[in-house]
């Protein structure tokens, strides 16, 4: 049990980014509201912020707006197989621990399983041409270019890894064999890769269709070859397996700044004038969490895109969620984006 949950715990009048910032820097990854008599009022993990934040809430909004007010919770006499069991039937990563109608302790699903393991697989994206990257990638696939020390892939290979992943699947297309020896079958890692080759394109989507028939019953984490990011992919697995959605798509939020003022009128009179406004969107960020039965409906062979595979199944039905991204995002498709993964790579500790 981790004592040190004061760290962690701030009044229901405090911001969403006071919650966001300790979430971000303290281990425990959450964070618990408490009265000033260290009564617990309730728990806020990465996943509540992300949903207040498609809410349309502020992050200079009180923290009480986001925070789930009937966590569960534990005795201070409950076992570490009663806790885990707990947390495990609950689908909850951590149990704030309550003695005397007071927090005592915090209790981690993380700690009572020392390192987490998912046998989730992953499938990474890495048959691109890179196009936009020649020359860089005329003798190259644009995921063996090297940002740091290592090609993009490693970088993104080894963050799934820090993570808990084990079982990885790649696809290739574009000069696969400098892939192949490069990683061979993850021998180096201590982890399984195998390769899924695309003869021709077939597209993100499509690409799902040459997985293996006897793949374990669980989601699927995709990720674009090419994307540098500090998402935590556990989050990212607990947010979708929290919910009945049918995939998850990470989304980054985009601004523009309309460079004129913009007018709005009813026939010839003016109604209304906003100096340079900024436009808000989500935009797809290139990694998604696909549930297994997606996955099993795709043929052999067929040309889809990720975006179109999911309208489709939103048009018959399904559920199709956003998680969006605050953490460090860099999709690197052209000249300056690497040049900038060049000089953020560092910085961030992925090196």
């Amino acid at each position: 049990m981790n004592t040190k949950w004061k760290k962690v715990a701030i009044a229901q009048n405090d911001t969403v980014l006071s919650a966001l910032k300790l979430i971000n820097d303290e281990p425990l990854k959450v964070v618990l509201v408490v009265d000033e008599n260290d009564g617990l009022l309730g728990v806020v993990t990465d996943g509540d912020i992300r949903r207040g934040l498609l809410n349309n809430l502020q992050l200079s909004d009180p923290v009480s707006l986001v925070m789930n007010a009937e966590p569960i919770i534990a005795s201070l006499n409950a076992s570490s197989d009663e806790l885990r069991n707990l947390m495990e039937s609950s689908g909850v990563l951590m149990i704030p621990i309550i003695d005397d109608g007071k927090v005592v302790g915090l209790e981690t699903l993380h700690h009572l399983l020392a390192k987490p393991k998912y046998d989730n697989p992953v499938f990474i994206m890495a048959g691109g041409f890179g196009t936009r990257l020649k020359p860089l990638t005329d003798d190259c696939p644009k995921p063996m270019l090297k940002v740091g020390k290592k090609p993009i892939l490693e970088t993104v290979l080894e963050s799934f890894i820090k993570a808990g992943f084990v079982n990885f699947y790649i696809s290739t297309h574009y000069m696969p064999e400098k892939i192949h020896q490069h990683f061979g079958k993850g021998e180096k890692w201590g982890i399984n890769i195998e390769y899924i080759h695309e003869e021709s394109p077939l597209g993100t989507g499509g690409a799902l269709g040459l997985l293996p028939p006897d793949l374990p019953d669980l989601p699927i984490i995709m990720m674009n070859g090419d994307v540098l990011t500090k998402v935590d992919f556990g989050h990212l697995l607990a947010f979708h397996n929290e919910s009945t959605g049918d995939a998850t798509m990470c989304v980054r939020e985009y601004e523009y700044q309309i460079p004129y003022g913009v007018v709005k009128g009813e026939k010839n009179r003016v109604v209304s004038m906003v100096e340079k406004p900024i436009q808000r969107f989500f935009v797809n960020a290139g990694i998604y969490v696909v549930s297994a039965n997606i996955v099993k409906s795709i043929p052999r062979d067929y040309v889809i895109d990720m975006p179109t595979l999911l309208e489709n199944k939103m048009a018959e039905g399904g559920d199709v969620l956003m998680f969006p991204v605050h953490e460090y995002w860099l999709d690197i498709g052209q000249m300056d984006d690497f040049k900038r993964a060049q000089s953020d790579i560092l910085s961030l500790g992925f090196d």
